[in-house]
C-alpha cells in the first residue's frame, strides 16, 4: 500500500523533489465541532485537503477536496493560514515524490452532506475541540489547528 511519510527537520529524510500548492481545510459546524478525517495513507487524523488541480481556483480546491474526502459539501468563509516550511518534508511512496510543505489553510462551514469515507479517509467525523489533543496527528497539522484554535493573529504566514 501506498504510504505517505512527513518528515520535519530529520537528516534522514529525503530531498525535496516537487512542490505543490495544495489547500486544508478546518470545517467548524454550529457546535463548535472540526470536521476530521483519518487518513488512509498513514493513519494520522488530519482536516481534509490536498493538491489545487490545473483550472481550479483555491476555494474551488478546498470544496472539492473536502466533499470527496468526507461527504461534507462546505462554503468558504476565510483563511487560517499559509504554511511553506521547507523543513518539512512529505514523501510519497508509491512514486518516490518528496515534496516541500506548501498549503494554504482556509475555514469554512458545512453545507450539506454526511460524515463518509472514501479512499483517502478511513474515519470521518466531527471531533469536539477538547478532544482533538487525543487525536495522533502529524506536527504540521497539529500546529495549523493550533493557530486557528488559539485565535492569534490571522492569517499565519511561515
Amino acid at each position: 500500500m501506498a504510504r505517505r511519510i512527513d518528515y520535519y527537520d530529520d537528516p534522514q529524510a529525503p530531498a525535496a523533489n516537487s512542490l505543490v500548492p495544495s489547500v486544508n481545510v478546518i470545517v467548524a459546524n454550529d457546535r463548535g465541532e472540526i470536521l476530521m478525517i483519518r487518513r488512509s495513507d498513514n493513519d494520522n487524523w488530519a482536516v481534509p485537503g490536498g493538491a489545487i488541480d490545473l483550472g481550479e481556483s483555491v476555494p474551488e480546491a478546498a470544496i472539492r477536496e473536502t466533499l470527496e474526502e468526507t461527504g461534507i459539501e462546505c462554503a468558504i468563509t476565510g483563511i487560517s493560514g499559509i504554511y511553506s516550511d521547507p523543513k518539512h518534508v512529505i514523501l510519497y511512496t508509491s512514486d518516490g515524490e518528496a515534496r516541500q510543505e506548501f498549503s494554504i489553510v482556509l475555514l469554512a462551514r458545512p453545507v450539506s452532506g454526511e460524515p463518509t469515507t472514501s479512499d483517502e479517509s478511513r474515519e470521518v467525523r466531527w471531533v469536539p475541540k477538547t478532544e482533538l489533543a487525543d487525536c495522533g496527528m502529524d506536527r504540521s497539522m497539529r500546529l495549523r489547528i493550533s493557530h486557528h484554535l488559539d485565535g492569534g493573529p490571522a492569517p499565519y504566514i511561515g
